[in-house]
């Protein structure tokens, strides 16, 4: 192959993920090897590509291709998800622009534009991943509204009903009033908000007195049914079993006692509200008040609210607070700090509201689940999200799994014209059930449940369903490729998502869904900020990748990134990232570009080097596995960096490169080949594409070869004497170089080194060619010229000749004797301080001595350098 002089990621990239899927490397079916499975975290289906998800995908890829390349039989099962209330709030959005109202249309009619939209905008996120290089197998692409899904769905629907563990009831529900639909706790998100807290006296029945009660929330006193007060509250005792009226509303509502009421907040007095308050709706049970709603499902107040119904609940806020004031009622209004839940996605308060829903009943399901984690069945990277996790499923509450929305799985629940309901995965067997009620029901007497299921309700079946295991439950796929291997998520969906599927698992599957959970941190700018659009901070993917290469921006967004802390994301990352991109390119082009002369004995040096790297080589290799086991993958990218870049283009090429237009052994150049193959396939799961181009241009390929399915080095012996010996040897060059660089002597001046001290001269040759030296010889005396380093306890001397001005270097040597005799005076205090080498740490006393050593065997240099130039 013909490789061009600068790295073009765009002329590569396409090419050969087009050559992937033409020979089919994603692709996987059950076979007799070690299986090796990952199931994405399904993006919203009408989503576009966003640096989380750059992040986690380019995760989840480095680790399949890593499977692939260790034997395993990877399958990296891709897909979408339906998104209820995203999806819906676009389609209503989009029909709102055209002059259309989602309730002017039937729901056939809705669900249509809803699925024109999703055919018209669905996976395009999935298009996007591939520009990653994300080597998913897209033939298994599922979306959890599909047929299979949706089967899978529903059976589980009906077997939970079928157990017990769903039921039907009014209970206070988050209430959304943007999406109009009850959505879970764990979709609440709370914000510190700068209200009022309001003062409003309720004048008390049949007196002109008043009593005073503080909210935050003037506009629910129409749900009022009830003042309570603390039994052991000396200051409002004078209230028992007495009535007050309620402001506005008129309406005499009892003083009820509860320990409940905090004595020390506002005036002692609580108003009761159970339809619109969590803690009321529990006063509001336990003493059999009837809660009343007044709100209507957009968050606008209803008839109940009197003079002040269709108002929004806010523009209520403001105008009631005025109308208490003109009336009398308002004793003050102070300024007030609450937290106030949000909607994750409409970013509108919830409204706490009572509400018929479907539930299903969590207890019996986490134990299991949470076990899992807690013995490391299931085990969390970083561990420390297993305190969260144990947290969350010790206080488990049971899920809300309706939603008053049209676009999703609806529930499978039908009515009777006579009261009553059967629950059945299809029509056709609901009406069997009802038969057995009344024989001469039709299908039009059954109506279906208008609400649908809560799309977590699918997500949690994702690691079964993508392979049909519940609607077929002993099939091949289910068999051999669950449990999957690994999750990579964020942990903000550790509830949601990550809990309920290991629920899931134990409940259809008998064991847990995964072995491990490897938990992203957050994408933020340099700023710390979280990258979003309204911020306007976060980058587009797809411009990255255009800009930089795949490859670059994949190890950019991996160089900061260690497991479940949050990723301080910068484009010069990017740039980091190309740039390693083209040093592997050049030092490519470098070696391919040699002269080989077969007939050429092969030097000395670079028979050492040889020796040497392939020692490195299988260290790096150990270091990987270890860090891979480990999850730690910002610290295997690091080891191969460090292998290619450091070691090997910067230490065993220049040993072994050729002179300007020689020619090199065939022994060194096929080591150096072997070498390269070893490092690219290193490198591959990091960097698939630059990889594949430089293998297939290594060495002659037939059709259908691919480094995706080359083997990955295997972990071998190596000698940590050699390496620690042969770094020495850099330490060795480096003060050669060094003085060099001081003395402005050019590096093709050849130099003489005399060596005083313990010295091995196996590696002579490397020296001699890597400083350009003549001789390295053993000295007794040093050369009076002589500038001189250490190196551990050996002492290196490179004569100067005339290299030097006599004058200039002793001053230089005075001024640096000065400095070394007050740092060892500083060490020598501190050793001398008893108090300090009986507390501290052991450690720390060895390596203060050691600095003392050093530090007096360099002033012993320094003083014989000054003798010598005395003379």
């Amino acid at each position: 192959m013909e490789i061009a002089s600068k790295y073009n990621p765009a002329e590569v990239e396409d090419k050969w993920y087009k050559y992937w899927l033409e020979n089919r490397f994603f692709h996987s079916e059950p076979d007799g090897r070690e299986p090796y499975t990952i199931v994405i975290p399904p993006p919203n289906v009408t989503g576009v590509l966003h640096m989380g998800h750059m992040l986690n995908n380019t995760i989840q890829d480095i680790l399949v291709r890593r499977a692939r390349m260790t034997g395993k039989n990877a399958c990296w099962v891709p897909g979408t998800d339906h998104a209820s209330i995203a999806t819906e709030a676009k389609v209503v959005a989009k029909l709102a622009a055209e002059g259309v109202n989602k309730y002017d249309l039937s729901r056939d009619e809705f669900l249509k534009h809803a699925w024109d939209w999703t055919h018209k905008h669905g996976g395009i996120i999935l298009e996007q991943l591939k520009k990653l290089g994300a080597s998913c197998d897209w033939d298994r692409t599922c979306f959890t509204m599909d047929e299979k899904r949706s089967e899978s769905v529903l059976k589980v629907f009906v077997d939970l009903y079928d157990k017990g563990l769903i039921y039907r009831g009014i209970r206070m529900v988050n209430w959304d009033p943007a999406a109009k639909t009850a959505i879970s706790d764990e979709e609440v998100i709370h914000k510190e908000e700068h209200g009022k807290l309001y003062y409003v006296r309720y004048r008390i029945e049949s007196e002109e007195a008043c009593i005073v009660v503080a909210t935050t929330r003037p506009e629910t006193i129409f749900g009022d049914i009830a003042v309570c007060i603390n039994p052991n509250d000396p200051k409002t005792a004078y209230m028992k079993g007495k009535k007050v009226i309620v402001p506005i509303a008129n309406r005499i509502v009892p003083v009820i006692e509860d320990e409940y009421v905090d004595m020390d907040f506002g005036t002692g007095f609580l108003k009761v509200t159970p339809a619109h308050d969590v803690n009321d709706y529990m006063l509001g049970e336990k003493y059999n008040l009837e809660g009343i709603d007044i709100f209507n499902d957009d968050g606008t107040l209803n008839s109940y609210g009197l003079q002040y119904e269709g108002m929004d609940r806010f523009d209520v806020r403001k105008k009631i607070e005025k109308d208490l004031q003109d009336l009398g009622l308002l004793e003050k209004a102070e300024a007030y700090t609450n937290s106030v839940g949000y909607s994750e996605r409409t970013h509108v308060p919830v409204e706490p509201k009572l509400s018929m829903q479907w539930f299903l009943k969590m207890e019996h399901l986490a134990k299991p689940a949470l076990e899992a984690v807690e013995n490391d069945t299931t085990k969390f990277y970083p561990a420390k999200f297993k305190n969260t996790y144990r947290h969350w499923m010790e206080n488990i509450k049971d899920w809300n799994i309706s939603r008053q929305l049209w676009w999703g799985h609806r529930i499978p629940a039908y009515y009777l014209a006579e009261g009553g309901f059967v629950v059945g995965e299809t029509p056709e067997k609901a009406l069997e059930k009802a038969k057995k009620k009344n024989p001469n029901l039709k299908m039009e007497d059954l109506r279906q449940d208008e609400d649908c299921l809560d799309t977590w309700f699918s997500s949690w079946l994702w690691p079964i369903s993508v392979f049909d295991g519940i609607n077929k439950p002993d099939n091949e796929d289910i068999k051999y490729y669950y449990p999957t291997n690994d999750l990579v998520t964020g942990p903000d969906i550790i509830f949601f998502w990550v809990a309920r599927m290991i629920m899931a698992g134990y409940e259809y599957r008998g064991e847990t869904c995964f072995e491990n959970v490897y938990f992203t941190g957050i994408v933020r700018d340099k700023e710390g900020r979280k990258m979003s659009k309204q911020l306007g901070n976060s980058p587009d993917p797809l411009d990255l990748i255009s800009k930089f290469g795949a490859d670059g921006v994949r190890m950019g967004l991996l160089l900061t990134a260690p497991a479940g802390n949050d990723i301080p994301f910068d484009e010069a990352l990017c740039e980091q990232g190309r740039n390693f991109n083209n040093k592997i390119w050049n030092a490519f082009r470098l070696v391919k570009g040699w002269e080989v002369d077969s007939n050429m004995e092969q030097p000395e040096s670079a028979k050492k080097a040889i020796e040497w790297f392939g020692n490195i080589l299988a260290r790096t290799v150990a270091e990987l596995n270890d860090s891979f086991g480990k999850y730690r993958l910002s610290e295997a990218l690091m080891a191969a960096y460090k292998l290619f870049w450091d070691e090997f283009s910067s230490w065993y090429l220049e040993i072994v490169k050729p002179a300007y237009r020689q020619p090199i052994d065939a022994g060194t150049y096929e080591a150096t080949l072997g070498f390269f193959d070893s490092l690219l396939r290193i490198l591959h799961p990091f960097l698939p594409f630059i990889t594949e181009e430089l293998w297939q241009a290594l060495a002659e390929r037939n059709k259908g070869e691919s480094i995706m399915v080359a083997d990955m080095p295997k972990e071998i012996p190596f000698d940590n004497g050699l390496l620690a010996a042969f770094e020495k040897v850099k330490e060795t060059i480096a003060g050669i170089r060094t003085i060099r660089l001081q003395k402005n002597i050019p590096a093709k001046e050849e130099l003489s080194l005399e060596v005083t001290g313990d010295y091995d001269p196996v590696y002579d040759s490397v020296i001699s060619k890597m400083a350009n030296l003549v001789s390295i010889k053993e000295a007794s005396e040093k050369d009076s010229t002589a500038a001189s380093f250490l190196v551990g306890t050996t002492e290196f001397a490179v004569p100067l000749g005339n290299n030097i001005d006599v004058e200039v270097e002793l001053k230089k040597l005075n001024v640096e004797l000065v400095y070394l005799e007050g740092f060892l005076k500083s060490v020598a205090n501190k050793l001398g301080n008893e108090k300090f080498v009986a507390n501290a740490k052991p450690e720390i006393v060895e390596n203060e001595r050691k600095k003392q050593a050093d530090t007096e065997s360099k002033i012993k240099t320094i003083k014989e350098s000054i003798a010598n130039l005395s003379k």
